[in-house]
């Protein structure tokens, strides 16, 4: 008994003894931990601060969307198509023989009516509307629906088709309203919310990011900018509102990408959508609501965006910037000194990184005003200033100057890299057909090999106007200027019905 006493006691202690340095062990580490390593004793606050920001965003976004989404509202619109209009479209309707397939020999076509769907942002408390002009167009009638189930009569103030952007007036005062945001300030990856009617599911709300700015479209409005969202868009949703996760607008939903094709109104999400940024609807909505219309500042010359092939070519030391490929004569532009071949790397000290970035600067300035333009030429650098004229409307004079490449023997020119295209004079029976001034003076690119190193720079019907910016008149200007360059990247301008542009040609 005395020694199962002595060993239980014995137990006891070394229990005790190893709890003690146990004890002391967790007590050091935590110390050591805290010293060295702070990251362990936090980690039990972070887990909680975490869970409390994602509990507070999940919870942002319905106070976010419910504050926002009386602002949205419903436009139905009526277009009634006129008879005449219906025999001018279909010239069946003008024959006896036809018109009997639809109703009879002696049927007349009737009006008829169309309805549409979209949405619409409140901008004013006193009832202005901003929407997307492809909304609105040729519509004789516009029914608009707010969230609380009040329906008014809309009139158009004004539109912009080169932006797709409308101006819509209801008799109405106190409204919900979305501010502004600077839609230049987005970045790609924020959280972004679509807000609309599509397929007449109204005030739907969509949830996505950002996914891209600056987007251009082969079709569509004349001027783009757009913001590309993954927000579920669709028919219905063009003119809706594009929010941040404050709750401001940073865009205007205006088309989505389906098949390879832009839609204004058709087709399903594949969660590529567009929109306008705030910053040009809002641009656009003030000139509206002051004038009725849109004038914009405007230069008078072809753009293209530079590669850093072009770049080497004209002595810009990075692919930044944009490349007068054509000056239009007696425009702003011609008369401030700008030629064919410059380079502008900024307007008024703020950088050029493309065509594009000048384009939307110089409209965003107001016709009369004065704009300097950083311009490299010829390897140096100059300043021009150009006083702005009036843009066009409807003319895009951003279109590159490069035509498609169409695929097509040898031209004897001696330069391996155009072997493989054949070219003719350019006559004044060839330009009216090609769609070139008559003046135009050149060769015309008859055909190209698809093997040819050329083939990815010019194609069939192209006529190439100068070779390293040396005039061509004749084929025999044309083979000697490119036996010239014998080994080298040749820069050849080229015009087309498009305008006139730059390309270059690498040798293989």
């Amino acid at each position: 008994m005395p020694n199962v006493i002595q060993f239980r006691r014995s137990t006891a202690i070394l229990t005790l003894v190893a709890a003690s340095i146990g004890g002391g062990l967790i007590a050091a580490f935590a110390v050591a931990s805290h010293a060295g390593r702070p990251e362990t004793v936090v980690a039990h606050a972070d887990v909680n601060s975490s869970s409390q920001r994602l509990t507070q965003l999940s919870n942002s976004f319905a106070d976010v969307i419910e504050k926002a989404s009386p602002a949205v509202v419903t436009i139905s619109s009526t277009r009634v198509i006129k008879a005449s209009e219906q025999q001018q479209n279909n010239p069946f309707m003008s024959d006896p023989f036809f018109r009997q397939f639809f109703g009879g020999p002696n049927a007349r076509p009737r009006d008829q009516r169309e309805e549409g769907l979209g949405s619409g942002i409140i901008v004013s408390p006193s009832g202005f509307i901003l929407t997307n002009n492809h909304v609105v167009e040729k519509a004789t009638s516009l029914k608009i629906g707010l969230s609380d189930g009040r329906d008014f009569t809309g009139k158009v103030v004004g539109t912009d088709p080169q932006t797709d952007v409308a101006v819509v007036k209801i008799d109405a005062q106190n409204l919900p309203t979305l501010p502004f945001a600077n839609s230049d300030a987005a970045r790609v990856g924020d959280l972004c919310f679509a807000i609309g009617n599509p397929f007449r599911q109204y005030h739907t709300v969509t949830m996505g990011i950002v996914s891209a700015k600056g987007r251009h479209l082969e079709s569509g409005t004349y001027i783009q900018n757009f913001i590309q969202t993954d927000a579920a868009i669709n028919p219905g949703n063009s003119g809706g509102a594009l929010i941040n996760a404050t709750g401001q607008l940073i865009g205007m939903n205006t088309m989505i990408l389906t098949g390879g094709s832009s839609f204004g109104g058709e087709g399903g999400n594949i969660g590529i959508g567009f929109a306008v940024p705030s910053n040009l609807a809002k641009s656009v909505m003030e000139q509206i609501e002051k004038t009725g219309k849109v004038s914009r500042g405007y230069i008078g010359v072809s753009l293209q965006t530079l590669t850093p092939e072009l770049a080497q070519h004209f002595g810009v030391k990075s692919a930044k910037g944009a490349l007068v490929a054509d000056v239009t004569p007696n425009s702003p532009g011609a008369k401030a000194g700008l030629k064919q071949g410059d380079v502008i790397t900024a307007i008024d000290g703020k950088k050029v990184e493309s065509s594009d970035d000048l384009t939307m600067d110089v409209i965003s300035h107001v016709p009369g005003s004065t704009v300097t333009l950083d311009v490299t030429r010829n390897d140096q650098p100059t300043t021009v200033k150009v006083t702005l004229g009036t843009r066009p409307g409807g003319v895009d004079w951003n279109k590159p100057g490069n035509s498609g490449n169409e695929p097509g023997g040898d031209n004897g020119s001696g330069n391996a890299a155009m072997r493989g295209i054949t070219v003719e004079n350019l006559t004044p029976d060839l330009a009216q057909q090609i769609g070139v001034p008559a003046a135009t003076h050149g060769v015309v690119v008859d055909s190209v090999d698809a093997a040819s190193p050329a083939a990815d720079a010019v194609g069939r019907g192209m006529v190439i106007t100068a070779v390293d910016r040396k005039p061509v008149n004749n084929v025999e200007d044309f083979k000697r200027l490119m036996s010239q360059a014998e080994g080298k990247s040749v820069l050849l301008t080229v015009a087309s019905s498009n305008g006139t542009g730059f390309t270059v040609v690498q040798p293989k």
